[in-house]
């Protein structure tokens, strides 16, 4: 097999990373790719630096095994707190999502800026750093809101315990942000959620500027593949049946999940 041929990897602590499956799907039909969600982890964003570290090299050697040519790490959690890292101990390239939601910011020329993530995303400050580093004079809110991960991935997108929580979490960026990043790739799950509780503000979902970045390299090293290929393969470190309907929700295609163990 030709290298232009081999799998895309993209790994996440749960489900949440096919939202950013979803859009390399869109931008790049003819990838192949293997996706690993370590659901038997989930979720990331409460541990240790040190288990994050641990987790991303357990599963960025799975992803090896499989012979993928770029790895995306579809995690703010471990985009913010592993990859600073690791990065540098691997030959093939690396993506994170944080600095994609940087640049999807960027774009939108405010300074203004709101960001949601998990207790170690915010914690770390990647966000903050950059965001002080490429916008003069930022403006900047941050917070934890742990609990929207487990909500996601329990698929509780419309109960009322989900707005309910949201409008305890958002209260603090009204009449203070213009944008909002969603610094979890759960996040985008409950965006509809998250806009009725700040509506009028711009939120920022960092899936489709990583796969722009994703074509990008993958054209300057000439291992783009433009024909055939197309096939998704979704592996699980632990199996509970709505993941499933979770998948199908994000992908409106039925797959079934491998799952793996000793990852």
């Amino acid at each position: 097999m030709k290298i232009n041929q081999y799998p895309i990897g993209i790994f996440d602590s749960g489900i949440g990373g096919l939202t950013v499956v979803k859009e390399v799907m869109k931008l790049l039909p003819n990838e192949n790719i293997v996706y690993l969600g370590d659901t038997a982890h989930l979720p990331y964003g409460t541990k240790s630096e040190k288990t994050i570290i641990k987790l991303a090299i357990s599963n960025l050697l799975f992803l090896l095994e499989k012979k993928v040519k770029l790895v995306i790490i579809a995690c703010n959690s471990t985009s913010a707190v592993a990859l600073p890292r690791i990065s540098g101990f691997f030959k093939l390239p690396v993506l994170g999502v944080v600095k994609a939601g940087v640049d999807a910011v960027l774009r939108e020329k405010t300074k203004r800026i709101g960001i949601v993530g998990t207790p170690a995303t915010i914690r770390s400050s990647v966000y903050q750093n950059l965001l002080r580093q490429s916008i003069p004079g930022v403006k900047i809110t941050a917070k934890s809101c742990p609990l929207f991960v487990p909500l996601a991935e329990e698929m509780w997108i419309n109960f009322p315990v989900t707005e309910e929580t949201a409008k305890i979490y958002l209260k603090g960026f009204k009449n203070r942000v213009d944008s909002l990043i969603l610094g979890c790739t759960h996040y985008p799950l409950l965006k509809k959620v998250i806009a009725r509780v700040l509506p009028g503000i711009g939120l920022i979902d960092s899936a489709e500027v990583i796969a722009e970045k994703t074509k990008k390299i993958l054209s300057e090293k000439g291992i783009l593949n433009k024909s055939g290929g197309g096939k998704l393969s979704v592996y699980l470190t632990d199996y509970s049946p709505h993941f499933r309907g979770l998948i199908r929700m994000i992908l409106k295609k039925d797959i079934v999940p491998k799952l793996i163990e000793n990852v």
